[in-house]
């Protein structure tokens, strides 16, 4: 695997190329200017005096100015950016002269404007490509028809148009004759052997304002007349309220108001400090109705279910059982997880405005459409009168898909006839949450006559199982004999979707348990899940498996390769490869010995996501992914009593530390293919590459998240 891109953790290649961003943020208009650095000779274009709409993703000025929509929740993946790098690369104009303007949710002129799974990317890329593609054409026709020639004979660059004859044009001058023309239907896309702007890397727009704390986040938005909230929640889960005392509260100086909504009870104040001083002095009677679980209930109800086959398994391959029936060696480990919360430095928040003509939201959220919906039902209102304005935001990873905190806003807003800007507390964000289920998995398999001939996991997890295409996953198509079954267990715990859903756990899982197998048949680890993806080519199974074992071999190859896998002598080396959202990644982990303590010093990573838009939000994308999953795998521990989270705030809640953050080395496999999803792909092997390493450094194998607790890493 000769012919890929390669990018070091220095960083020094994205920097010195990549262009400055400037940028300035009022919420609904957010115009984010892309200028340039010093070492540009060519003068951005003045902003306009007049503007003209050409379809839902840009608009162009007088000047020869663009602005472009970015229609996608902005969580920090850097899709503001990146998404409008498409659409501008099609028109065929100067990156220097794009505004960046965040849209608001608009059903009818954008689909899947959600931030989740990966999928802004894959799911935009042809319309975006289209949206920019079209508007090009249509200037074109249309500077064709003013000198009465052929379109054929016109080019663009830089939106300028230019003829064969020599004669030129430039989009500013167009767009007044071209506005209100009807785009045409079929356009010739561009060959991505002549982009200028897909494949270079650039600033993030929202830069300026992020390092001026300029308001971008949705805990900075402030409307004249608003009024803040701090909401009681019941204690622990399965609770109700019974009844409460708002006396003491409504003495607090700065207080306005107390309402209640259901089993909740929020506090009006003038300020945000007022608001939860308010809340503290509640008093409130509070009935267990439900179940108050804790871990040691969590840890025993897996164990138990893992015993079991379900009514109906996710898959089967062959005959599991007779596999084993015949089997020289059955070999079986267990892994296990725990409850996690999302831990978002960005508190949950949400702006609501609900009045009789209209329902206005604004706030960070990754699901708008959704929560238009649920507002929708919640107050008996149009959804044609409720608008939902996204700002950026301070983290999600999953957690800001469910958007409780927006419907509760609205809720209070609906009560209290006014306008109110809602606040979680960190200890309502960590006690209150949507956390990561707590999950097991058995792992085991039938070896006859040195080869693998039975694979069977088993899944035990809380309010939900594998999502479908999991079962189809690697090893899949690689054993003959192959069995998935999942148990759901019920739990009052809110539970929800995790950077990575499913994959974050099971990959290390999975992962590590492949390594100790690859030991036990004396095989290299790396050789061998080489070895499976052949067999998994050479003989399909009748069902197919949802992976290109040919992506899977090359990313395996290229992360040995620049790892210095098979040369690595004494080296503390660990690997793991995984597939998720669509995208192939293999990681090494490198592991050292410092002052009698481990240390994770450097991670290798080779990725296959496509065609790279943007190299350094890709790189941000894939080194915080890396990151992201050897913390949590390392030091995420969370424990549950009498219904209750033990860990409310970050002085508890052990995150990795940047003395404890890797070198990462990142390689791109070059590619023309459609882009994948980059935002969670890199995380899931986090965890299995560093435990890997782990055990060649301290000869201890790894089955329970967070590793901490079972060997002492520096950090």
């Amino acid at each position: 695997m000769t012919n890929q891109n390669t990018y070091s953790d220095s960083r020094r290649s994205f920097l010195k190329n990549s262009i400055v961003g400037g940028a300035g943020l009022v919420i609904g208009i957010n115009y984010m200017s892309c200028k340039t650095d010093s070492a540009t000779v060519e003068i951005i274009k003045d902003m306009p005096n007049q503007w003209f709409d050409f379809d839902a993703f840009l608009k162009i000025g007088d000047t020869g100015r663009v602005t472009i929509m970015s229609q996608n929740p902005e969580i920090g993946q850097n899709i503001k950016t990146s998404m409008p790098m498409i659409v501008a690369e099609e028109l065929d104009v100067a990156w220097r002269d794009v505004i960046v303007e965040q849209a608001p949710l608009n059903t009818e002129w954008y689909t899947r404007q959600v931030a989740g799974g990966s999928q802004s990317i894959r799911q935009g890329w042809e319309t975006l490509r289209n949206a920019g593609a079209k508007v090009r054409q249509l200037l074109v026709n249309t500077a064709a028809e003013q000198w009465e020639a052929e379109a054929s004979d016109c080019t663009t660059s830089e939106g300028v148009i230019s003829h064969s004859d020599g004669r030129t044009t430039d989009y500013g001058q167009m767009a007044a004759l071209a506005a209100g023309k009807e785009l045409p239907e079929e356009v010739t896309l561009k060959d991505p052997k002549d982009f200028k702007i897909i494949g270079q890397s650039q600033t993030n727009v929202d830069m300026d304002g992020i390092l001026t704390g300029k308001p971008l986040f949705g805990i900075d938005y402030k409307r004249d007349g608003m009024v803040y909230a701090s909401v009681m929640r019941p204690p622990s889960f399965g609770q109700t309220l019974v009844a409460y005392d708002d006396s003491a509260a409504k003495k607090v100086n700065g207080v306005i108001d107390v309402i209640k909504f259901g089993d909740k009870i929020a506090v009006l104040a003038k300020d945000n400090w007022s608001a939860m001083k308010g809340k503290k002095a509640l008093i409130a009677e509070w009935n267990q109705k439900e179940k108050a679980e804790d871990s040691a209930y969590h840890t025993d109800i897996l164990k138990e279910h893992l015993d079991r086959k379900s009514e109906k398994p996710r898959r089967v391959d062959g005959d599991v059982d007779k596999a084993f029936a015949d089997a020289d060696q059955v070999i079986e480990r267990i892994y296990e997880a725990p409850f996690l919360p999302h831990a978002c430095l960005e508190p949950m928040n949400f702006f609501a405005d609900v009045t009789e003509d209209k329902v206005e939201l604004v706030g960070p959220i990754q699901t708008p459409q959704w929560q238009q919906n649920r507002v929708s039902d919640l107050l008996g209102r149009d959804k044609e009168q409720i608008s939902i304005q996204m700002t950026r935001m301070g983290g999600g990873f999953g957690r800001r898909l469910y958007g409780d905190f927006t419907v509760e806003a609205a809720e209070i807003s609906s009560l209290a006839k006014r306008p109110v800007s809602l606040l979680f507390t960190r200890e309502d964000d960590m006690t209150a949450g949507t956390y990561r289920p707590a999950s097991a998995y058995k792992i085991k398999v039938a070896i006859k006559d040195g080869e693998m001939t039975a694979y069977h996991l088993t899944e035990a997890f809380f309010n939900g199982m594998m999502f479908d295409p999991m079962p189809s996953n690697f090893p899949c198509g690689a054993v003959p004999n192959y069995r998935v079954d999942c148990h759901s267990i019920e739990s009052n715990l809110t539970t929800g979707a995790w950077r990575a859903p499913y994959a974050n756990f099971l990959a290390f899982a999975e992962q590590a348990f492949f390594d100790e197998l690859a030991e036990i048949l004396g095989k290299d680890a790396v050789d061998y899940r080489i070895e499976l993806l052949e067999k998994a080519k050479a003989n399909p199974p009748e069902e197919e498996y949802n992976y290109d074992a040919d992506k899977f071999i090359g990313v395996i190859k290229l992360a040995a390769e620049k790892s210095g896998w098979y040369n690595k002598g004494n080296k503390n080396l660990g690997f793991c490869a995984y597939y998720s959202h669509n995208t192939y990644v293999a990681e090494v982990a490198e592991v050292v010995k410092k002052d009698n303590s481990t240390v994770i010093d450097k991670v290798y990573c080779a990725v296959d996501c496509g065609l790279v838009i943007n190299p350094l939000a890709a790189l941000n994308q894939i080194e915080g992914g890396i990151i992201d999953g050897i913390g949590h795998a390392m030091y995420g521990d969370f424990e549950i009593k009498n219904g209750r989270a033990t860990i409310d705030n970050f002085n508890h809640y052990r995150l990795i530390k940047m003395a404890a953050a890797p070198e990462v080395e990142v390689h791109f496999v070059k590619s023309n293919n459609d882009p994948t999803g980059l935002g969670e792909p890199t995380l899931p092997p986090a965890g299995g590459a560093v435990a890997n390493a782990l055990f060649s450094a301290t000869g201890k194998r790894l089955y329970k998240q967070p590793f901490i607790k079972e060997i002492d890493v520096l950090g």
